[in-house]
């Protein structure tokens, strides 16, 4: 896919509800998780983690919005936004923080987008 495509920075790359994968994800456009991934996920754009999404392992991308569950360590380069239904046991670096009501978080947060 040539990266020069008209479009092709809001292409979105979709991980469906009932599928698991146990590995490391890596993608260099938009990516919305509804599965399950055991291992590491790397984004170098915007990642959504839709409601019943769960993630064990480290999270990096530009602009993250969790509406899941996620153990391991979050990192992003922008906006973190928490969702309601968000369940987060992780250390969290970004530069802007979005927490709403209803959302649970365990561990730390630094408002750096790079872990210290």
């Amino acid at each position: 896919m040539s990266k020069n495509r008209e479009g092709s920075s809001e292409d979105v790359s979709i991980l469906s509800s009932g599928v698991k994968i146990e590995g490391k994800l890596y993608s260099e456009g938009n990516v919305r998780i509804d599965g399950e991934i055991i291992g590491n996920v790397i984004v170098n754009g915007n990642l959504t983690l839709g409601d019943g999404s769960q993630v064990n392992g480290e999270v990096k991308a530009q602009n993250i919005t969790i509406n899941g569950v996620i153990d391991g360590k979050i990192v992003s380069a922008n906006k973190l936004v928490l969702e309601s239904k968000a369940t987060i046991k992780a250390d969290i670096y970004a530069k802007i923080l979005v927490v709403e009501e209803g959302a649970q978080f365990e561990g730390r947060s630094s408002s750096s987008s790079t872990e210290e």
